[in-house]
């Protein structure tokens, strides 16, 4: 048994490509389009009247657990503000807030129509178990999802050996639609020992390497005077810039150090609407190269805003980028990340599929779908999904789970965890707001 999905506008990024024609989903997979798409015995069949099919949409960097920093006390602003507060939310998190954090995340990345997430976690009062938890919190929503874990020194060598385990454990368990990586925070603080033992463990495994570089503007003259190195220096030096490498921000790298980047093949995940919040700066996304992609970072997992704003940044300094591209990029990558293709509308890709009710005003081919995904579609378009050939969100209504229980649960997990913030000394000033009453957590059941 299989979809058949007919009357649907079909869109493809790179190259543009829009075509009214009818796709067939079976077993996870497209299996055939246009004319080989043939009603078969069992067969769910869906007319779409028109409407889009886009391949679903990827976030290369994000932090799921940031869902739980909406409102929370912080000191002052800029980055270093933002910093400071993303580093007491990860430490006051628990078990139980991670995985509320990543339901609630996920849910509304499923209802923005993004179907993969590339997710860097940090946990560091909890970190065993904790990348399973973030799994289970998005095996209900349906997400498609790489997990790694913050290998980081911030809690010394311990926290960093920590941070290893738990990555090296994942990687053994993750299959399916849920695949584990590595990743690094602050490289301007990881030892020469750290950095060893992160080569030791990543390179032998297959998996991508998930990093910030470039975001914190004073991040290289810390490491130059530590280390006599820039970040990337010491990453290229160890062998870990690479085309198993997203490096995210990128937003204070030197030409030269991006440049390297670039020749060493390195995917490079922008985050436009995370700098503007923190004040870190503007990163010059037209000269990304050819694997420049669309994370989300801290923002809310919607990649189609985040792309708009991409755009709409280079634009306003001058250096325009190809927002189709970036978007086909994060298809290119979760492709490399899950061994089997995903973008393509067509036979052997999987079949993870958003349909957008929209109706376009003007003339919506190859050449002009660029300024209709900038200017016209956006995420209260988005009225099914599916991912891994099951529909996931139908009419807007998410088949899994209830979004007041997600949303209740999670609101429970940040009051709890901004009070342990407080508890741990983090927060000097400011009070906690208030939210409003909720009910008793609700616990996600995996399927």
């Amino acid at each position: 048994m299989g979809t058949l999905l007919k009357g649907g506008t079909l869109i493809e990024l790179e190259p543009a490509s829009v075509e009214v024609a009818a796709l067939r989903v079976e077993d996870g997979k497209i299996v055939s389009r246009g004319a080989d798409a043939v009603h078969q015995p069992g067969d769910e069949i869906i007319d779409l009247h028109g409407k889009l099919v886009l391949p679903g949409l990827i976030s290369a960097h994000h932090h799921l657990y940031s869902t739980l920093m909406r409102g929370a006390p912080r000191e002052g602003g800029g980055f270093g503000a933002e910093q400071q507060v993303q580093h007491h939310l990860e430490d006051a998190l628990d078990l139980e807030a991670v995985q509320a954090a990543a339901a609630a995340g996920g849910l509304e990345g499923l209802m923005y129509g993004t179907t993969a997430v590339f997710d860097l976690h940090a946990s560091p009062n909890a970190p065993h178990e904790s990348l399973s938890r973030v799994a289970h919190g998005l095996s209900d929503i349906g997400l498609r999802a790489v997990l790694s874990y913050a290998v980081s020194e911030r809690r010394g060598p311990k926290g960093r050996d920590e941070g290893l385990e738990e990555t090296v454990a994942f990687l053994k368990r993750a299959r399916g639609r849920i695949r584990g990586a590595f990743g690094v925070y602050g490289i301007d603080d990881l030892s020469d020992e750290g950095v060893a033992a992160l080569r030791e463990a990543w390179q032998p495994s297959g998996a991508l390497l998930q990093l910030h570089v470039g975001e914190d503007p004073l991040e290289e003259s810390r490491s130059k005077a530590r280390f006599k190195l820039s970040p990337f220096e010491r990453l290229r030096d160890a062998g870990l810039i690479g085309e198993r490498t997203v490096l995210a921000q990128g937003v204070h790298l030197s030409w030269p150090d991006l440049s390297e980047v670039l020749d060493l093949g390195a995917w490079m995940a922008h985050c436009p609407r995370s700098n503007m919040a923190s004040q870190t700066g503007t990163a010059a996304a037209a000269k990304f190269g050819v694997r420049g992609c669309i994370g989300t970072d801290t923002q809310s997992l919607d990649v189609l805003a985040e792309a708009q704003a991409a755009w709409l940044r280079a634009r306003d300094a001058g250096q325009p980028i190809d927002v189709l591209r970036y978007l086909a990029n994060g298809h290119r990558l979760a492709t490399a990340a899950f061994g089997a293709p995903l973008g393509p509308l067509r036979a052997g890709a999987l079949a993870d599929l958003v349909i957008f009710d929209y109706r376009p005003p003007a003339p919506l081919n190859a050449q002009t779908l660029s300024a209709h995904v900038l200017n016209g579609l956006s995420s209260r378009h988005v009225e099914s999904v599916m991912v891994d050939g099951l529909w996931r969100l139908w009419g807007r209504k998410p088949l899994a789970v209830k979004p007041e229980d997600v949303a209740g649960t999670a609101r429970h997990a940040a009051q709890a965890t901004w009070a342990r913030m407080a508890e741990l000394g983090k927060v000097v000033e400011g009070e906690l707001v208030e939210a409003e009453p909720v009910a008793p957590p609700v616990e996600v059941q995996a399927t």
